[in-house]
């Protein structure tokens, strides 16, 4: 079909499957299986993907040898044959993650497991591009020094996370017009991708923080899920039917510009109330000075009273969003995180549960509301993992667990 021709909701997405996707998506399945049921044997792996013995033998000696699995010591003295566990082998691939953030650059590298084994973080008062993309090329450089000339080979890209559109809003954090324009010409992918040589694939911000939330989520990880990001703005993400929702731009789940009302009753997007951006307003307006550097090692007490009076309008802005999500989706579970030191992300659930319970709500129940476990990892980690995830690695994670 040409890729002009609209595309008819009711026509199947999927003619067939020729067998070569099969053999792909059996080995997605077993090395989803080792990665949520670490020590698990032949037999286990065989019963729990519902594959023969030995189809699942021939897939375990295909990934052994691509250096993907190890195996461990033979377990003996258990009723039937010893059994071999097998594990991911975190030196059979590596990622680079990039966070290109509204106020700070971060880079990670990570193994196969997730494990971060260097970054690189600076802070800035906004993007510019001639600094950013010199300095991105420079430390991916360095962290790609960092892996032995034998695992070099191993790296299987880079995944870049940033705002969806810099250009709309730099002017707004000081920036100028001729930066503004910079950023409407920059395709953010292809630019780091041509400085450093490496396969790079895009992903808006809140999207990336929001994978690397649910994936270090204690199993079983919730199918519908919902996660804030407070930051410059406010950041966010949705897990849907076991999988982020993305759209076919890579743009959905724009929860920071739902309309909510402020404590006027006046409506607004949900970023002029609860982003840290406004709160950096109400400073100005009441004649304080910002503080200097990244917001959680802010001195957040000798902000007060004026931090107390966001926390409380942030939260009841929160509240109306995470109803309004909850009206469209059916959400298990809700994580606010950011950019916020521990005892402030405390304050401010706390005061969305207060707030939630103030308002009418779409159903009975509302969803539990908690902090999220990463903090300012969050964007840098998911853009990371993201790429490794999507080629190794099985689409939905609770499919398979014991």
């Amino acid at each position: 079909m040409d890729q002009d021709t609209p595309s008819d909701y009711s026509e199947p997405p999927v003619r067939g499957v020729a067998q070569a996707g099969v053999r792909i998506a059996n080995e997605r399945a077993v090395l989803t299986l080792i990665t949520t049921n670490p020590g698990a044997s032949n037999a286990d792996l065989a019963r729990l993907s519902g594959l023969g013995p030995q189809t699942t033998s021939r897939i375990l000696t295909d990934l052994e040898a691509r250096g993907l699995i190890t195996r461990g010591q033979v377990l003996r003295g258990r009723r039937g044959q010893p059994a071999t566990p097998l594990f991911l082998n975190r030196r059979g691939a590596f990622s680079i993650g990039v966070e290109l953030g509204w106020r700070h650059l971060e880079l990670v590298l990570i193994d196969l497991v997730g494990t971060v084994l260097t970054r690189y973080r600076e802070d800035y008062d906004y993007p510019v591009a001639a600094h950013v993309f010199p300095v991105i090329a420079r430390e991916v450089k360095k962290l790609v020094a960092i892996l032995p000339p034998e695992h070099r080979s191993r790296l299987l890209g880079l995944g870049v996370a940033s705002p969806t559109t810099i250009a709309a809003s730099i002017e707004g954090l000081g920036g100028t017009a001729e930066q503004r324009h910079a950023w409407l010409c920059i395709d953010i992918a292809k630019q780091i991708q041509d400085d450093t040589g490496l396969s790079t694939t895009w992903f808006n911000d809140g999207n990336a923080a929001c994978w690397a939330e649910i994936a270090a989520h204690v199993t079983p990880r919730p199918a519908n899920f919902a996660y804030f990001q407070i930051g410059a703005f406010v950041g966010a993400g949705i897990v849907t039917n076991e999988g982020l929702w993305e759209g076919p731009t890579g743009r959905a789940a724009n929860l920071g510009a739902l309309l909510v009302t402020d404590r006027c009753g006046l409506p607004a997007f949900l970023h002029r109330i609860a982003s840290l951006r406004s709160f950096e307003r109400r400073l100005n307006q009441a004649g304080v000075a910002v503080p200097a550097g990244s917001p959680h090692l802010w001195d957040w007490m000798a902000l007060e009273p004026h931090a107390g009076a966001w926390i409380e309008d942030a939260a009841s802005a929160l509240a109306q969003a995470i109803l309004s999500t909850q009206a469209m989706i059916e959400l298990d579970e809700v994580i606010v995180d950011g950019v916020l030191p521990r005892p402030v992300l405390t304050r401010l659930i706390e005061e969305i549960h207060r707030q939630t319970a103030l308002l009418p709500k779409p159903s009975e129940e509302s969803p539990p509301i908690g902090a999220g476990a990463l903090g300012i990892d969050a964007t840098a980690l998911g853009a990371a993992e993201l790429p490794l995830f999507r080629h190794y690695f099985s689409r939905g994670w609770n499919l398979f667990t014991a």
